[in-house]
Formats: structure tokens, C-alpha cells, sequence
């Protein structure tokens, strides 16, 4: 079973994201901000990480930076989850290393559609 971190801090957002993903067969591990995030990475890197990009303590930008530089870090899929539609605010997400991005509010067949299209499917 794949491991997927999902990392936000709304808790409702990691509450729907863990329905619909544990539905896909993902276990699910759950941080709150980026700096609890790096922390489970360190302890089991998952395969894939659904990483909401604004958050308190370390944000989406900043943890995905960290990751991509710790050994086993370019391994997982990253798909960014934002409220920010703009095309420079998704550009910078891919160019820091994120595989693909989702707006919120999400669903099921959204965050299914981005797990098949980065290989997770």
C-alpha cells in the first residue's frame, strides 16, 4: 500500500483528503504545517504528498524546497493543493519541484485525475 502525507492545516481539508485517498487505497500520514511534514519524512518518506501550499510555521514553498534536497526527497510525488489560481504562483510551485497542483475545494475525481496523471494510479 503506497503512503500518501497529507499536509495542511485545515483540519477539514486533511479530514476530506483522507476519505477520499484512503478510498484509493493510500495510507494516509497527516501534518499540519510544513515543519511537522519534513519531521515524518524523515521518520518514512511516503510516495506521494498532497501539500497545501499557505500555512503557519513553514509553508508549502519552503517545505517542498527542504524536501527535494533530503536523500530520498526527489522520489515523492508532490501535487500542490492552493486557492491561488494565478499562473506565476503555479509556476513557482512546479519550478520549487511539485509534480502537478490541484485548487481547492477538491474532489474525488479531481484528486484522482492528478494522482493518475503523476503516475500514483
Amino acid at each position: 500500500m503506497k503512503t500518501c502525507l497529507v499536509v495542511d492545516d485545515s483540519s477539514v481539508i486533511r479530514k476530506v483528503a483522507r476519505r477520499i485517498l484512503e478510498g484509493l487505497d493510500f495510507q494516509i500520514v497527516e501534518a499540519e504545517d510544513g515543519e511537522k511534514a519534513l519531521e515524518a519524512c524523515k521518520r518514512a518518506m511516503p510516495e506521494a504528498v498532497l501539500l497545501d501550499w499557505n500555512m503557519p510555521v513553514m509553508d508549502g514553498y519552503e517545505f517542498l524546497g527542504n524536501l527535494r534536497r533530503m536523500p530520498g526527497g526527489d522520489a515523492p510525488k508532490v501535487v500542490f493543493c492552493t486557492t491561488e489560481n494565478d499562473v506565476a504562483h503555479i509556476a513557482r510551485a512546479l519550478h520549487a519541484g511539485a509534480n502537478e497542483y490541484i485548487m481547492k475545494p477538491f474532489d474525488k475525481d479531481i484528486v484522482t485525475a492528478k494522482f493518475q496523471e503523476v503516475g500514483l494510479l
